[in-house]
């Protein structure tokens, strides 16, 4: 009975995002159908996910590049990220003079930063993984920050009080009390890591889905585009989908909590 429950309980929340897409695709199906639009200008749903499953070999071929580029600019971002946040709770006066030069990075325009580092670093990994980085690293270094300082006092308290060194307050109380921070800050920058991997490889790449929809755009192929939009989209979500396993997985209690409410 639990387990129908759970499912059901399950079925019920995704249900309004599946019946909402689901609208949005039929729509586009009918207008692109109805309307008369020539599909070099407007591909119904069905054309794409046909050229897509067509072209699946070197969608593939493309996407693994892209795949690389993300997870390795998504890691390096993370561990960057968790290293200053430690030394910025540790070391209150960094806070002031690291956090502009941070808040400066996020100004830059990739348009214009991107093509300087393929510039500078070539058209290897090496750019690619750094402007991931550069995309996803400031969302997890404030949230982070963010959740150190979210700790209790009372708890800090005492700890101190049983002769807590402050490195074990930090990870008895102030690492953990972060987790909820860290995870949203978690979902947001894994959102743009795959836009920022596909930004890079227009600057520079011999392969990635980047280099494929230019190429198809410069074909006239709306229709290639929008199936390497889809995968893009798709790889988004399972990445997305997989913070969220992740989190639970880390704050069980957190799940439970949330199970018992009516």
């Amino acid at each position: 009975m639990s387990t129908s429950r759970t499912i059901a309980s399950s079925l019920g929340r995704i249900a309004p995002a599946l019946l909402s897409v689901g609208t949005l695709i039929l729509a586009w199906e009918l207008y692109a159908r109805l309307s008369g639009i020539s599909p070099t200008t407007l591909p119904a749903p069905s054309r794409v996910v046909a050229q897509a499953i067509q072209n699946w070999p070197a969608l593939l071929e493309n996407t693994l590049p892209t795949i690389s580029a993300t997870l390795l600019g998504f890691a390096c971002s993370l561990a960057a990220a968790f290293i200053f946040s430690v030394l910025i709770d540790f070391f209150k006066p960094l806070r002031r003079a690291l956090f502009p030069v941070f808040i400066i990075s996020q100004t830059l325009p990739l348009v214009a930063i991107a093509p300087l580092i393929v510039l500078w670093f070539g058209f290897g990994l090496t750019p690619k993984i750094m402007l991931v980085a550069l995309v996803t690293f400031f969302p997890m270094l404030v949230a982070l920050v963010q959740g150190y300082a979210a700790t209790e006092e009372d708890i800090e308290s005492l700890l101190a009080s049983m002769g807590a060194s402050p490195l074990r307050i930090f990870l008895l109380a102030r690492l953990p009390s972060s987790l909820p921070y860290f995870f949203a800050g978690l979902r947001i920058s894994i959102t743009y890591a795959v836009v920022g991997a596909i930004f890079a490889e227009y600057a520079g790449a011999a392969k990635g889905l980047g280099i494929y929809i230019l190429n198809a755009k410069n074909n006239f192929r709306p229709d290639l585009v929008l199936a390497a939009v889809l995968v893009s989209a798709t790889l988004t979500l399972v990445l997305f989908g997989t913070t969220i396993l992740i989190q639970r997985l880390a704050m069980p209690w957190d799940r439970l909590a949330a199970e018992r409410k009516p």
